[in-house]
């Protein structure tokens, strides 16, 4: 163990990291701007790339039920004291977080560690209320459905707006996946099936008539889409003209080959990836795997930055959210074996070299964190134990591709010089 990771285990055990300050942003506008070398997301007048972060708390032994939002102040302000912290001392700028939080817990987050937040609303990705009854499946053809969503996310940009520290809004979760599946745990992605190409298109008309809603009430924070990879690229450049950024949740291996070169084509908006990484769990061996997770974190940071303006390749990327920050115990089954850190490989990717075998499942949902999970402490909080992607993570958000003087080459130096083992 080096003596950096040997440190940071400590600080990571004590829970010790110390905050350092950050005053409040203006309420001004935070926008995307195109130049001849790319897109960028402008903060202060300033080029931001999004170094982010998926990230939650939940405590082992609970689900998606279980709100940190809900519990009292003290225990929220001890788990955000802990986990901010850790974000923080890995050079993560912005956070991903869904619907529930409150105003001041955004402001917070900023004011104490200087982390932006970008705010998710589903979208109906999960089913909604319909008529006094639960629908698992969101038809966005539906006008009862379109009257639900459309008030929701205006009631978002009342709420929210002028929040210091909010980043952006961001719709949906692979809300196109849905089209195909019935329920939230994730499965194998039927590609070929075409058949929901209508239901898409409701769906995306429906995302534009959101952004528009929201700009209506007076949003100044850029709206970008979660979309499952670039699925239904032709239908989302017909039917969403009105959102400022175009955001992936993408799983291709070791680089995303062809994303960023397609959007630019297909869809000129800049790109911001609002999942990517690699499980911690090697389905060929059944050991945990930390340096295989680490070489993908690695390389797929060298691909954001490297389509970045003023990088020289497609100049639309703007960043992306790493997923995730702790292991997810509840993701196999949702509800059940919530004590149990399962290592049942859920879908099949063969971009993952590591593990993958033809004909078998290698993506292992519950082992996605940077951080492993552990037990609760006497503050309320659970102790969080760096795995080699975190320390990776530190070394990787020094660059900064907007620097004067970036190039290429100087990034390709960059990571060639973070210290992880050859992947198996």
């Amino acid at each position: 163990m080096t003596t950096k990771r040997a440190v940071l285990l400590l600080l990571l055990l004590t829970g010790l990291f110390v905050s350092s300050g950050c005053e409040a942003e203006p309420s001004g506008a935070i926008t995307v701007e195109k130049r001849d070398d790319g897109w960028r997301l402008m903060v202060d007048g300033a080029p931001f790339m999004v170094n982010g972060m998926n990230w939650d708390s939940y405590p082992i032994g609970t689900n998606y039920e279980y709100v940190l939002w809900n519990q009292p102040d003290t225990l929220i302000r001890a788990v955000l004291d802990q986990q901010m912290g850790l974000l923080q001392a890995a050079g993560v700028n912005a956070i991903r977080v869904y619907t529930g939080i409150q105003p001041k817990w955004i402001t917070y987050i900023y004011e104490t560690y200087g982390i932006h937040t970008m705010l998710n609303h589903s979208f109906g990705r999960y089913g909604l209320m319909l008529d006094g009854s639960w629908v698992a499946n969101t038809d966005y053809g539906d006008p009862r459905v379109a009257e639900i969503l459309l008030k929701e996310v205006s009631d978002l940009v009342r709420e929210f707006e002028g929040t210091p520290g909010l980043l952006l809004y961001l719709l949906g979760n692979e809300n196109n996946y849905g089209l195909f599946w019935s329920g939230a745990e994730t499965e194998d992605i039927p590609l070929a099936d075409r058949a929901s190409t209508k239901r898409a298109r409701d769906m995306y008309k429906l995302f534009n008539r959101g952004a528009v809603a929201m700009k209506a009430v007076g949003v100044n924070r850029p709206i970008a889409i979660a979309n499952g990879d670039d699925m239904f690229l032709d239908i989302i450049a017909e039917e969403l003209p009105d959102i400022d950024i175009f955001g992936t949740n993408t799983y291709r291996g070791l680089t995303f080959t062809d994303l960023y070169d397609n959007l630019k084509a297909g869809y000129d908006k800049p790109v911001l990836l609002t999942e990517f990484g690699a499980d911690a769990f090697n389905s060929k061996t059944g050991q945990e795997d930390q340096v295989c997770q680490a070489r993908y974190v690695v390389d797929n940071w060298m691909d954001v930055y490297s389509h970045a303006a003023g990088m020289g390749r497609a100049g639309n990327s703007i960043g992306g959210f790493t997923f995730q920050f702790s292991d997810g115990w509840w993701k196999t089954g949702q509800t059940v074996d919530l004590d149990v850190h399962n290592t049942t490989a859920s879908w099949a990717n063969g971009g993952y070299r590591c593990d993958y075998e033809t004909g078998k499942n290698n993506m292992n949902e519950e082992w996605f964190g940077v951080m492993a999970k552990g037990a609760m402490t006497p503050a309320g909080t659970y102790v969080l134990t760096a795995r080699l992607a975190y320390t990776a993570l530190i070394d990787i958000h020094r660059f900064d591709p907007y620097a004067p003087g970036a190039t290429i080459d100087s990034l390709r130096r960059h990571f060639e010089r973070i210290p992880v083992e050859t992947a198996r």
